[in-house]
């Protein structure tokens, strides 16, 4: 692989002062990434609510994945924020720059409570929350590659992955902490309330958790590396040129782009937000018994980040990446299944012995409209009731034919749909639950994605040069998680109700986990002995 010059440093000049001065660097930069990770899943989490809120009534499908697309439009601004901040923290410092970011993370998340609805003023409720989403998904692409960096320019040499797992971590303890806060409003006002005004409450509070993280961060000296380069007059002053202009440095973001980034981020977000979509939307497991899987699953999940952090150290960092994806590929779609019957066994049940079949015609059928034909108004009815089908495309004249086990019902009505599922021995919610064999399904998801994450800050800061090493990790890690990420709940969901198969959506992370593995195993480099001064 080409490399940049790189003047060498003593160690001595940029070794961490002392262990507390390490302590505090890792929990500074965690509280503050938590905080701000805590901010961007509410949205995610509450999604479900905002479709009703903020968009026009209807389709409630289409409704809910406008949602899921405004939620994409964030991720969509992370590599831009990525590059502004990126640079940033190259010219200015590490602290600085993530300390501007978390501001306007936590002003953009507040602001989010305080929006009127669509009843209100109409278009633009989803206008201000799009404008919201924007700076949110921008200040959220410059806070981790910045505080990736810091961290790891203050681990010790030897322990590097160990110590900047801690910062791995940050991002499912928010999501974990964002799921403890929901519940906790959702139980305290009531249900109805919180439809209509307690979804408010986790958004306006935040606003004292910025007011702590803000202060943690207060505290925080520049990385010893940082401080060195801009002692010896070495910090670059063009960082986005000297970044792109040239070719070794480019090679390297490819790398880290198509060879790890890519699969990590649909493996995240397919055990973390569509684990929980799936359970509550298509599984139709109520929000308690749901937040209570996961949170217990997160919490014994959580650990493993740093483990495998660790673990990297001593064995390196490709091969436990490596390995993470390829299990990923494999495994996704049986670990689903697997959630399927130990929450709702009753519906998978009535799955396998009631097959159902559609025949209409297909030409007219669009996720992001409201359903007008009974052909799509009947296929709408089961993906709302978290059930497969088997659609026949016919000629428009010949009007649609839905079979339901033995029972055949011509044209569609959706109180005759409902009536002949009853009929047939469909429940809708689950009656009992297996929650030691659903929390072993979400511990498994999360023990690939720490595989693969546990270690990245580490590889990304040890693949990089000192100079422009802010800019240049950040920027392939948010377009990564931004494009293939960000839309990762719209896509499933909408090629889950697509193709009339709950289960369908997953190839999506299984395809992209498997080619990444593939391809980092061909050019991904160890990182493990890098002098990253």
């Amino acid at each position: 692989m080409d490399t940049l010059p790189r003047v060498a440093v003593a160690p001595a000049a940029v070794s961490p002062d002392n262990s507390a001065k390490t302590r505090l660097a890792i929990v500074a930069a965690s509280a503050g990434t938590i905080f701000e990770w805590y901010d961007f899943f509410l949205y995610g989490s509450l999604a479900v609510y905002f479709s009703a809120y903020f968009f026009p009534p209807g389709n409630e499908t289409a409704a809910f994945l406008s949602a899921l697309a405004t939620f994409g439009a964030g991720f969509a601004m992370r590599p831009i924020g990525a590059l502004v901040f990126g640079a940033l923290g190259d010219r200015i410092g590490r602290k600085r720059s993530f300390q501007i970011t978390m501001v306007i993370m936590g002003v953009s998340t507040f602001a989010v409570g305080l929006l009127p609805s669509y009843s209100q003023v109409g278009l633009w409720a989803p206008v201000f929350l799009v404008c919201l989403r924007l700076a949110q998904g921008l200040a959220v692409g410059g806070e981790y590659g910045g505080a990736a960096t810091y961290v790891a320019e203050y681990a010790p040499r030897g322990r590097r992955g160990y110590v900047t797992s801690w910062l791995q971590i940050s991002s499912t303890v928010g999501f974990l902490l964002s799921l403890v806060v929901i519940l906790a409003c959702r139980v305290w006002v009531g249900e109805e309330a919180f439809k209509r005004w307690g979804w408010r409450m986790p958004f306006l509070t935040s606003i004292a958790l910025l007011a702590v993280s803000v202060y943690i961060r207060l505290k925080l000296e520049e990385s010893p590396v940082f401080r060195q380069m801009k002692e010896q007059g070495r910090a670059s002053t063009r960082p986005v040129a000297e970044a792109f202009g040239q070719w070794g440095n480019v090679k390297r973001m490819l790398i880290l782009l198509f060879g790890v980034t890519t699969g990590m981020t649909v493996v995240w977000y397919t055990a973390h937000f569509y684990g929980l979509f799936f359970l509550q939307t298509i599984l139709q497991v109520d929000y308690k018994t749901s937040y209570t899987i996961f949170t217990v699953g997160l919490i014994l999940g959580t650990p493993l980040f740093v483990a495998c952090g660790a673990l990297s150290d001593r064995i390196g960092r490709k091969r436990l990446m490596i390995a993470g994806l390829a299990l990923a590929a494999f495994t996704i779609i049986p670990s689903f299944r697997g959630l399927s019957k130990f929450t709702n066994p009753e519906l998978i049940a009535f799955a396998q012995s009631t097959p159902i079949t559609i025949s209409g015609n297909a030409g007219t059928f669009s996720i992001f409209s409201k359903p007008s034909s009974a052909s799509d108004q009947a296929r709408n009815f089961f993906i709302r009731n978290g059930l497969s089908y088997q659609f026949i495309d016919a000629p428009a004249a010949s009007g649609v034919v839905t079979t339901i086990g033995s029972m055949r019902l011509e044209g569609f009505e959706e109180a005759a749909y409902k009536s002949a599922l009853v009929a047939a021995g469909f429940k809708a919610h689950p009656v009992k639950p297996n929650y030691a064999g659903a929390v072993s399904v979400i511990v498994w998801m999360l023990a690939m994605t720490a595989m693969i994450h546990g270690p990245m800050a580490a590889f990304m800061v040890e693949l990089f040069p000192a100079r422009i090493r802010s800019t240049s990790l950040s920027l392939p890690f948010h377009l990564g998680v931004g494009l293939l990420g960000g839309f990762l709940p719209f896509v499933t969901s909408a090629l889950s109700i697509g193709h009339g198969n709950i289960f369908a959506g997953l190839w999506y992370p299984v395809i992209i986990a498997g080619i990444t593995a593939i391809i980092g195993f061909l050019v991904v480099p160890e990182t493990r002995d890098t002098d990253i001064t």
